[in-house]
Parts: C-alpha cells; sequence; structure tokens
C-alpha cells in the first residue's frame, strides 16, 4: 500500500493518539460496532493504523446485539476481510427499554445499558481498552444537549479510565468531522446496517443535529467556530 494512502484523514486520527495518548504499546483494544457508519469507518481507520504507523496493539470487534433481530452477516464478513474477530454480545436491551419500561427518553438508558454491555465484554475478551467511534460533530451534539436539557457546559472526554473495570475509553475519531466519515465509508464500501431502532431519527440528539444544520445554514462556519472555540478553552482537546 502506498505510505501517503489515507493521509488527509490518518494524521489528525494519529494527532488525536498522540495528543491522548490513547494506545500505547500491547494494547488489546475492543472496538465497539454498532453496523453504523462510525463504528464501520472506526475499525477500518484503527486497521490502517496498525498496519502502517508505529502503533503497535491488538484489537476486535465488538457488537452489542440490542434485541431487535439484527443481521450481522454484512459486520461478519468485514471482520473477516480485515482479519478481526469479532464478538456479538446477545441481549434484549432494546425491548427492555422501549416495551418493558416503556422509557420517555429511552436513548440515554440505552446508552448506558449498552456501553455496559460492551465494557463487560471487553474486560471478559482480556482487554483493557475499549475504542467508540465518536467524532467531531457528536463532541457538538452532546454539548448542546447538555447546555439545552441539563444546564451544564459539558461534552464527553477523549479519553477515560474506569476505575471499577480497570478499562480505558478511547475516541480516536474526535478531529474527524462526520462529512469526512461519510466520505470514507463511501470511498471504501463499508459495511452500513439499517438501525431497526422504533425511535432511529426521532431522538434529541437527532434534533441538535438539525440545530447545528441550521445554525450552519445562517453561518457557514459555525461548526468549525464550535470547535474552535472549545479548542481554544481545552475544552476537549
Amino acid at each position: 500500500m502506498d505510505r501517503n494512502y489515507g493521509k488527509w484523514f490518518l494524521t489528525k486520527v494519529k494527532k488525536a493518539i498522540i495528543d491522548y495518548g490513547m494506545i500505547e504499546k500491547n494494547d488489546r483494544i475492543a472496538v465497539g460496532i454498532s453496523g453504523g457508519k462510525d463504528s464501520s469507518a472506526l475499525l477500518f481507520i484503527l486497521d490502517v493504523v496498525r498496519k502502517y504507523s508505529p502503533f503497535k496493539f491488538e484489537m476486535l470487534a465488538v457488537s452489542v446485539d440490542m434485541g431487535w433481530g439484527m443481521d450481522y452477516s454484512p459486520i461478519q464478513k468485514y471482520c473477516n476481510e480485515l482479519n478481526v474477530p469479532l464478538e456479538i454480545v446477545e441481549t434484549k436491551i432494546g425491548p427492555l427499554v422501549l416495551n418493558v419500561r416503556q422509557e420517555s427518553n429511552p436513548c440515554s438508558l440505552c446508552s448506558k445499558m449498552r456501553r455496559g454491555a460492551l465494557d463487560s465484554a471487553a474486560v471478559k475478551l482480556g482487554c483493557n481498552k475499549v475504542a467508540l467511534a465518536h467524532h467531531a460533530d457528536d463532541i457538538m451534539e452532546t454539548l448542546f444537549l447538555n447546555l439545552i436539557f441539563t444546564g451544564r457546559f459539558a461534552t464527553f472526554e477523549p479519553k477515560t479510565y474506569l476505575s471499577r473495570k480497570n478499562l480505558t475509553l478511547i475516541r480516536p475519531l474526535i478531529y474527524l468531522e462526520e462529512k469526512t466519515i461519510k466520505t470514507i465509508v463511501g470511498a471504501k464500501k463499508l459495511p452500513v446496517l439499517e438501525n431497526p431502532c422504533p425511535v432511529a431519527g426521532t431522538t434529541r440528539r437527532n434534533d441538535m443535529k438539525i440545530l447545528l444544520d441550521d445554525m450552519e445554514n445562517i453561518y457557514p462556519k459555525a461548526r468549525s467556530n464550535i470547535l474552535a472555540a472549545m479548542k481554544r478553552k481545552n475544552f476537549f482537546i
């Protein structure tokens, strides 16, 4: 492979890894794979990183089946092509949250339970780190969610240590915008599964995405300036 391959996005990913010491020698990383475009891109990018950079680590893919009957065969095929083991964790989290508990705001609880299942699987598989596919747009959406609904100026950290499980969460894509992720997925024809969740596209997070789109339509530099402001205040980087 050409050594300059992917330089246009790998530079930002490697900078994030270096800035936060996300990956160290002999790490065993569980990559969270939901079937969406972001996680498919994350697996592809980390595979390139481990092959064509000084970062030496093991990785495997972990998918938490939410109980909606999703077909993971495209993801299994994709992982086989990359020579990455895939572990599918069977749960009934989706029906439990929506049908049994009938949560009015299901996404928060669903996310916590899914993350708990992912983290537990990572520990069971002997991993010391979990890689999540959050990108720059996710950071802004989370910021606005907290501002509007909780009155807090906060978003997630690029790297978080979970002392109870002796596990570190890393987010190598934090310097990449969602439009870059879409470009990578389209160019490499990465698998993207349809989200079977009944509330997909109707959540508060989706509202924040629309809000940011509306802001950018009025002022084209809105997203880049919000990120720049967060950088200057060392808010998340």
